[in-house]
């Protein structure tokens, strides 16, 4: 049994040495098992015992004491996620009692339909437990665009309950709902247009959402609503008031027999002062079996059914190495996920910040069995069912029903919520190159001059913690880098960037200025004393900024000044790490939740959006150093619902093997439908040596995701792309040409993103809903409407078979130019050479035409544009050219957005936004057209001015293309090309 050993665990990210007796002793801490890993956990064990409405809550934290649980423990173990060693304090107490009394005390919810008040913006009732009579207030919002709103809180709390701030761009305009008939036990309520209901139920309570007659999804129909009260301390307790309340005494003191209230684990003790504050709530989500989203987690794009393992878990952890196809928390949460079927998508966003739980189960259509009868019940006899249950340690229920009807509906609505991607500087959409850690200002200069001396492109070079006087952020090493200017202005020099990192913990050291202010100030997370939360990270002994404090983010911001960081340039960025929080010697390498935050809000509530924060305040402060000027660029492991409006996101700590490239493909597409469309994984794997054809497959991959860089610890081997071979060289230089011709493609997509919120990257399921065959394809995806790619992801391959969407369609073979029609898979051919890429018949895509070292040599070349014709011969396309760097394509309307459409033999570019002027000189010199199944006898083009000139051609008769070169037709303007 491991309740009775102490078994060392020693897989810490990076971690530093520590000297002293009190380090060594202080490493062997215990095993936490959370009040939510605890019911995932027990699923493991004892699937039978999980389900109704109880499945969490203080039953399930008491089943897994209850079990044998040295496997699990193990499995643990062997995943990194836990450390320490396992103790068995406490496990024994009156587990059996326990759990036959909880069973027992299973009860529902019913709604007060006489209670029902309707305001300006929500309609309130209450809700009564049958068992305990404590009433919650519940409150359903109609928000523009349909969306609606369910918020339920105790109506009379002892202190507030913790509610997400910060992360809905705006205050949503509500819609008033009118209240419809209903029988006496029901209330229905509809938005002005009547296309959506929302039909309560009273007894027991639920709510069905019902669109055109139809339940698409119903609300507590598992009788899952869960709502832990907060309680007076027993000790506290008059002995009157004890004797007056003697149900929830007796609960309260069986949750003090389990530790429930103060749960201890090593040298950490959490005290829970208003005991245990979990809720829950179920989401029956009719005729749907696809479900997508719920990030981050090394997992497949589709979600799986968690009814024989682990819930999916968001808290957000610093796991060096993940386990794949494990469903644990990893660096971010996204609390929002999507289903989809043929006619339909919705979304389900649970506001809520701290450690959750996501149970999924789908019940096929055979086994679905009505309750009731009728016009509506009918419908739904043969259709599946999937179940959603929603678990959260604290908080409120707060959570917004997307109603789609269309994917791209889904995205704008929680846009609309959460904000769009910022629009990234162009620069950041070339390569970076990243390593923990160039050595020094020699080393910086050699790796940048290798790659002009191998004709490869780049843009940015990264530093890492090494970079700094002792891992002191905002600071230098003065041996390495004594003259950080001066190696900024050899990259400026050649255009190219420079990120550093900046983590949130701060060295305690008095001599630190970046410590001695905050510390003067108040500006760090307390520990639940009142003191300073110290913890272990880089620097050794540290404190955290409090980023939740508006005071300490504006403070933070003002460090990126160049008065304020020496040494700093403009064209330093800024790169969060570390700030899940991370916390060496903390339960599961983080901070403890009893940690106290502004606001005296405890950080159990609150966990992970404290990375979200410091990518906040961190994009602000660049913003302010350009005094409003220029966009930031900010990197963050740690993010949240809302983190796409500060930047990009990565996959943190991969692996060097090709099972980690292979699942970067679905944790790039959850992360771009759940909002974040910049992002990317670490390429060639952060941790140990990739072979040289991995490395080769994983550039060709990253070329074609959103966020492309290299990257690599320290103590593996050097692997810029020289250091293999002219061969593989030349392999790797073409994967990153290849990404930069397609720059204008990648930032009109990305322009998309913010002001419209469509995904850059995208399953095929976003362009082909109707396609049932899409919903669960995850090896390939769309850049898009126009490209479809399929990264080589295994070993020594040869072939790869390719599905290629849409029984209308016709896709272009990138490099052969060879075509299929769609709604097939193709079995291609692939050497090492070869990325799968295939454009979609009856698009236009435009591109570079001469590759620079860096973008910004590449401003003023010129463009081609790839024409792929449709089955009807047509096709359509769109450019967007601004200045790249700041914001006057918002303040100014200083942007350039075109439309290309071929139609009938005529390609014409026309102004598609006439609220942007941008000048530029720049002209499409190439135009090549794929599908033209006739050669032409003539090719003119057509200014609009009148003047008509011929334009010399080159037509392929086995291929149907058409080859027009040394044009000079300028991007901004007018014209036409008729061919005939």
């Amino acid at each position: 049994m491991f309740t009775n050993s102490h078994l060392r665990f020693g897989r810490l990210r990076r971690r530093p040495a520590l000297k002293g007796s009190g380090d060594q002793a202080s490493s062997q801490c215990s095993v936490w098992l959370s009040p939510l890993v605890r019911p995932s956990l027990s699923s493991l064990l004892s699937q039978s015992q999980t389900r109704g409405p109880e499945v969490w809550g203080s039953l399930l934290k008491m089943k897994l004491w209850i079990k044998t649980f040295s496997k699990t423990a193990a499995r643990l173990l062997s995943t990194g996620v836990f450390i320490g060693c396992i103790s068995g304090n406490g496990i024994a107490a009156s587990k059996n009692k326990r759990q036959k009394h909880q069973l027992s005390r299973r009860s529902t919810y019913q709604a007060l339909l006489d209670s029902v008040t309707t305001g300006k913006d929500s309609t309130k009732f209450h809700i009564i437990n049958e068992t305990t009579k404590v009433p919650l207030l519940a409150e359903v919002y109609g928000i523009e665009g349909n969306i609606f709103r369910l918020k339920i809180n105790e109506e009379t709390p002892l202190k507030p309950r913790y509610e997400v701030p910060d992360v809905l761009t705006i205050k949503p305009s509500t819609v008033r709902l009118i209240s419809c008939s209903g029988d006496a036990g029901s209330l229905v309520l509809a938005d002005g247009k009547g296309d959506l209901k929302c039909h309560i139920t009273a007894n027991p309570f639920k709510i069905d959402l019902v669109s055109e007659e139809e339940i698409v999804m119903s609300i507590n129909s598992l009788d899952q609503l869960y709502f832990e009260h907060l309680q007076i301390p027993l000790k506290q307790r008059s002995t009157k008031e004890n004797k007056e309340d003697t149900s929830i005494d007796a609960s309260q003191e069986d949750q003090e027999d389990l530790g429930l209230w103060e749960e201890k684990f090593g040298k950490f003790v959490d005290v829970k002062v208003n005991g245990p504050a979990s809720i829950g709530l179920d989401f029956s989500l009719h005729g749907f079996e696809h479900l997508y989203g719920i990030p981050q987690h090394a997992e497949s794009h589709q979600l799986k059914n968690t009814s024989d393992g682990d819930a999916y878990r968001l808290y957000n952890l610093d796991v060096y190495g993940y386990k794949i196809h494990d469903k644990m928390g990893i660096y971010g949460s996204v609390p929002y996920l999507l289903a989809h079927k043929l006619g339909r998508t919705l979304g389900i966003f649970w506001l809520n910040a701290s450690e959750t739980l996501v149970e999924i189960n789908t019940e096929p259509a055979v086994k679905y069995t009505l309750t009731q009868m009728g016009p509506v019940a009918a419908k739904q006899k043969i259709r599946c069912r999937t179940d959603v249950h929603w678990m959260s340690e604290s908080g409120i229920i707060d959570v917004f029903l997307l109603t789609g009807p269309t994917p791209s509906d889904i995205f704008k609505q929680y846009s609309y919520l959460t904000g769009t991607q910022a629009m990234p500087p162009l620069f950041s959409l070339g390569y970076h190159q990243c390593r923990w850690n160039y050595e020094d200002e020699q080393d910086v200069k050699a790796v940048d001059a290798g790659f002009d001396e191998h004709d490869i492109p780049y843009d940015v070079m990264w530093l890492d913690i090494e970079h700094t006087e002792g891992k002191r952020y905002f600071t230098w090493d003065k041996k390495r880098f004594p003259n950080p200017k001066r190696m900024q202005e050899l990259l400026r020099s050649k255009k190219r960037k420079l990120v550093v990192i900046s983590d949130p913990h701060i060295k305690i050291d008095p001599d630190y200025s970046v410590y001695s202010k905050a510390k003067e100030q108040g500006f760090f997370v307390r520990n639940h004393e009142g003191g300073d939360f110290e913890g272990v990270c880089w620097p050794g002994l540290s404190s955290y900024l409090d980023f939740t404090n508006p005071k300490v983010r504006e403070w933070y911001s003002g460090l990126f000044t160049f008065s304020a960081y020496q040494g700093s340039t403009d064209i330093l960025y800024i790169w969060n790490d570390m700030n899940e929080p991370s916390v060496f010697r903390g339960p599961e390498l983080t901070m403890q939740k009893n940690a106290v935050h502004h606001g005296n809000w405890e950080h159990r509530e609150l966990h992970n959006i404290y990375g979200f924060y410091q990518h906040m305040a961190t994009a602000e402060g660049l913003i302010q150093r350009s005094e409003g000027k220029e966009r930031p660029f900010v990197l963050t492991r740690s993010f949240f619902a809302g983190s796409q409006k500060y930047g990009a996101v990565w996959t943190g700590d991969n692996t060097a093997e090709w099972s980690y490239l292979k699942i970067s493909i679905p944790m790039l597409l959850t992360l771009s439908i759940t909002g974040i469309s910049f992002c990317g994984a670490d390429v060639g794997g952060f941790i140990g040596n990739p072979e040289a054809e991995l490395l080769v497959r994983w550039y060709q991959a990253g070329a074609y995701q959103p966020f492309f860089r290299g990257h690599a610890t320290m103590k593996t081997k050097r692997r810029e792309p020289w250091l293999f071979g002219e061969e593989y060289t030349r392999l790797i230089r073409e994967a990153i040409r290849q990404r930069y011709a397609l720059l204008p493609y990648w930032y009109f997509l990305f322009y998309c993103a913010h002001v419209a919120a469509e995904p850059v990257m995208r399953p095929l399921w976003i362009e082909f809903p109707e396609e049932l065959d899409t919903f669960g394809v995850e090896d390939e995806y769309m850049l898009g409407s126009a490209l479809l790619v399929h990264p080589v992801t295994e070993p020594k391959a040869t072939t790869v078979d390719v599905f290629l969407p849409g029984s209308n369609e016709v896709w272009y073979d990138s490099k052969t130019f060879a075509h299929w029609e769609g709604a097939c898979t193709v079995k291609i051919p692939v050497a090492l050479d070869t990325i799968p890429v295939f454009q979609r018949g009856g698009s236009i895509v435009p591109i570079k035409t001469t590759i620079g070292k860096s973008t910004g040599y590449m401003s003023d070349s010129p463009y081609g544009l790839r024409v792929a014709l449709s089955t009807k011969g047509s096709a359509m396309g769109e450019f967007y050219l601004d200045d790249g760097h700041s914001f006057q394509y918002l303040h100014q309307k200083q942007f350039l957005h075109r439309k290309f459409s071929f139609l009938a033999g005529v390609l014409i570019n026309s102004c598609a936004d006439k609220r942007g002027h941008y000048p530029t000189k720049c002209v499409v010199e190439q135009i090549f057209i794929q599908g033209l199944k006739k050669q032409p006898s003539s090719v003119t083009t057509h200014s609009s001015d009148g003047k008509e000139e011929p334009v010399a051609f080159t037509y392929c008769a086995k291929m149907s293309t058409l080859r027009l070169e040394k044009l000079s037709l300028n991007i901004g303007t007018d014209w036409e090309v008729h061919i005939r």
